[in-house]
């Protein structure tokens, strides 16, 4: 748990894992085993679950538990994993925030509530809170107000910044650049923040950021990677050139709602058994899977090859 006390340390490309199902919508752990593997072969810098592109909402505390113990078994001190432990309800969240501590999480990604609309006072309170009943864990907020209709304001992040000691950072999952700009600018370069948008991996770096969970990572985790890497070595055009490659990824992604568009490539590509995605999410339509295949193609350049991690045939 060396990450756990030197969070600072968890930066650049930081997975943000699908959770694999079974054909009858189990969760499929061999497939998470064998993602995370791949992932850990190719580069990847951390490891995260539970976040958006898990499906978390779709799946009881028992599953997401059971899911983040594997990645970290999987990951046997390899890289950092971040769970994402967050809820609607705040009593799920400790108790799914607590189990996995136990089982070695090194920080954990809490979602601003979901549907009730907090206030930047109620959001305040409910960091403060969570925080306070796991006082070694490095918190940090996941802000994505495109799925929880409410946005933390950089004023707020500051003021939990100030006040909690183990409030070290945020996700930021905006595509409002100036709202980055402000966090940086009233928390300082101490503030963890890592990016959320695909598209804004690369420049939130300019701006003091020191990593991203992109979910083009799940196809892509060798590209974005060398992208990082490229970015601290000073080989600022190289890094650009990555970004613009991954474009027709990035679309991808996003032809229908995430994550099953990236489900289905893995599958495609021998990486998951099954691209299942629970209800009310859908597989790709037939529309859909005709803009994907065309992505894929733009963007083959930059898929990382599947080798010994085949395990679903393809």
């Amino acid at each position: 748990m060396t990450f756990r006390t030197n969070p600072h340390s968890i930066r650049g490309s930081i997975a943000p894992l699908i959770t694999p199902f079974t054909e009858d919508g189990a969760v499929d752990h061999e497939s998470l085993t064998n993602l995370v593997n791949w992932q850990l072969a190719n580069g990847t810098h951390g490891l995260s679950i539970g976040g958006s592109t898990g499906e978390p909402s779709s799946q009881s505390i028992d599953e997401r538990f059971a899911a983040i113990k594997t990645v970290i078994e999987a990951g046997a001190g390899r890289a950092p994993v971040v769970a994402g432990t967050g809820s609607a309800k705040l009593d799920e969240t400790i108790e799914l925030t607590g189990r996995a501590v136990d089982a070695g999480i090194d920080a954990s990604l809490i979602i601003t509530p979901y549907y009730a609309r907090p206030t930047q006072e109620a959001l305040y309170v409910w960091y403060k809170t969570i925080a306070a009943e796991f006082p070694d864990l490095p918190i940090l907020a996941y802000n994505v107000p495109v799925r929880t209709a409410v946005d933390i304001a950089p004023e707020t992040i500051a003021r939990l910044y100030r006040d909690v000691d183990n409030f070290v950072g945020v996700k930021e999952t905006t595509k409002d650049f100036e709202h980055f700009s402000r966090v940086l600018q009233l928390c300082g370069k101490e503030l963890i923040v890592w990016s959320g948008i695909e598209l804004l991996c690369l420049p939130l770096l300019a701006l003091g950021g020191i990593g991203f969970l992109s979910a083009t990572a799940n196809i892509a985790p060798a590209a974005h990677a060398k992208m990082y890497e490229l970015w601290e070595a000073g080989d600022i055009e190289g890094a650009r050139e990555i970004h613009y490659g991954l474009h027709p990824l990035v679309d991808l992604l996003f032809v229908e709602t995430n994550p099953a568009p990236s489900k289905w490539v893995l599958e495609q590509r021998g990486l998951i058994r099954s691209g299942f995605v629970r209800p009310p999410l859908i597989t790709p339509t037939d529309g859909g899977l005709s803009k994907i295949q065309a992505y894929l193609e733009q963007g083959a350049d930059y898929l990382t090859p599947v080798g010994e991690f085949n395990i679903g045939g393809k």
